[in-house]
């Protein structure tokens, strides 16, 4: 559970703040996701001007959740403006012009009558666009793959909410709402929203917030699976979130070309019987003739270490479009 004062700070945080900036891990999940978009919602709800950006696309079999369409839209690209004022209490200004030259700027500011000073020149930078920004589901900034590389001053700026349940997270925000017993980021997000006001969870919100739940224990079958996993799940479902449309669209609903990779990956399967050790390899080649993209890999880890006798770990390793070779453990 999360402090009450934590709690506090979050909640004093968010009333005060009037644009809010959400960003989740990237690639998103169904938790990640999740817990951006109810936060989206809410914060509408609220009155506050709310952005979700991520790196990433939305997965397609993600798309029926409500609101997502809002991810997909947006980006990122924080520059600070810097302002120039010149005062002319003594003058009037008949012309303004510039001339940019390599690594120089001049403003030519011509006056129609009187003294313009330099005396009166004043220099600062224009308003930063948000005044909070909340990450979910990211155990390190690095999860946020180019929001973070190409925004880097703004999570300077401004202060950050993170709110995780991984045991990796590097606590990186001025408020860190982390919590590794807790199954997934949506039901921290859930117990949070709650405590703001209970009115502000509907259909929609309940939906987006059960899906991390379901997606990040497996549909409860993950060895992360705790009492307050079912409990959470069951007041989500009270307040109208739409099990049945979650179970079907993200394991019963499958694309040709995924049931293909996922056919090539688990023939690919190798089993270290001593050290309760198994693993497979997607590669490059496996993708282009499947027809399939690596998103379509979700699930895959999961399925080795639940269906695989004595399993203890599970590593799945994948080759990025780069080169570079990317892992999921568990």
């Amino acid at each position: 559970m999360i402090p009450q004062e934590l709690q506090l700070q979050a909640r004093q945080l968010i009333e005060k703040a009037k644009a809010i900036l959400v960003i989740p891990s990237c690639p998103p999940d169904g938790d990640s996701l999740g817990s951006a978009t109810a936060l989206y919602l809410v914060f509408k709800k609220l009155g506050k001007e709310t952005t979700v950006v991520c790196a990433d696309p939305v997965p397609e079999v993600l798309t029926f959740l409500p609101s997502t369409a809002e991810v997909t839209k947006n980006e990122l690209h924080f520059t600070r403006d810097l302002i120039v004022t010149l005062d002319c209490p003594n003058a009037e200004v008949e012309n303004v012009k510039y001339d940019i030259q390599p690594n120089k700027v001049n403003i030519i500011i011509s006056p129609k009558r009187g003294l313009l000073s330099r005396d009166n020149v004043h220099i600062d930078y224009a308003k930063v666009p948000y005044d909070l920004i909340i990450t979910v589901d990211a155990g390190d900034v690095s999860q946020f793959g180019k929001i973070y590389e190409d925004n880097t001053e703004l999570f300077h700026l401004i202060p950050v909410i993170n709110i995780d349940h991984h045991v990796s997270n590097s606590n990186f925000g001025k408020l860190n709402l982390v919590d590794v017993m807790a199954s997934s980021a949506t039901s921290i997000v859930f117990d949070m929203i709650e405590s703001m006001d209970r009115r502000l969870i509907d259909a929609d919100v309940a939906t987006l917030l059960l899906v991390g739940v379901i997606t990040d224990t497996g549909s409860f079958q993950n060895p992360n699976t705790t009492p307050d996993s079912f409990a959470i799940a069951a007041r989500l479902i009270e307040y109208g979130a739409r099990q049945q449309e979650i179970i079907q669209h993200v394991y019963k609903t499958k694309k040709m070309s995924t049931l293909k990779l996922w056919g090539r990956v688990l023939s690919k399967i190798q089993h270290d019987e001593a050290h309760r050790f198994v693993w497979s390899v997607i590669s490059n080649k496996d993708l282009a003739d499947t027809g399939s993209i690596l998103e379509e890999s979700e699930g895959i880890i999961d399925e080795l270490m639940t269906n695989a006798p004595g399993c203890e770990i599970a590593v799945l390793l994948k080759e990025r479009a780069d080169g570079m070779i990317g892992g999921s453990v568990r």
